[in-house]
């Protein structure tokens, strides 16, 4: 006659690897002591929201968008980016019958486009520069 036996995987206690404590059986995914989540989920996609897109308007003055997300150190260094790339694409102009001043979207577009996909750091409340 067959045996009847349990699954082991549902009768033995999961335990977070990080913190020890138990996890509950309907979501061995994700410890509610610690934050811990298995690399199974799927982190959320970046770039899709409204603060995304308040970002990329307000990067129109590099670095603003990026003091918006929370990344004053990094918007700070994007402004001062921003008068060294005007001087350059000046001295550019001067040597290339005006095609040098064309340099200077692409370094708008470059900021505008890495702050879209940028972590915001302000709805999170952290704290980082």
């Amino acid at each position: 006659m067959p045996t009847i036996e349990a699954n082991p995987s549902r009768t033995q206690p999961h335990n977070c690897p990080l913190c020890d404590a138990p996890l509950p059986l309907d979501s061995l995914d994700a410890c509610t002591k610690c934050d811990w989540v298995t690399s199974r989920t799927k982190p959320p996609q970046a770039g899709a929201g409204f603060r995304d897109r308040v970002s990329v308007a307000l990067s129109v003055i590099p670095g603003l968008g990026h003091i918006y997300k929370g990344h004053r150190l990094t918007g700070a260094l994007y402004m001062l980016g921003a008068c060294f790339a005007i001087f350059a694409a000046i001295v550019a102009s001067t040597a290339t019958a005006g095609f040098g001043i064309l340099l200077l979207p692409l370094y708008w577009l470059g900021v505008m486009l890495q702050v879209f996909f940028l972590e915001d750091l302000a709805v999170a409340g952290k704290k980082r520069s």
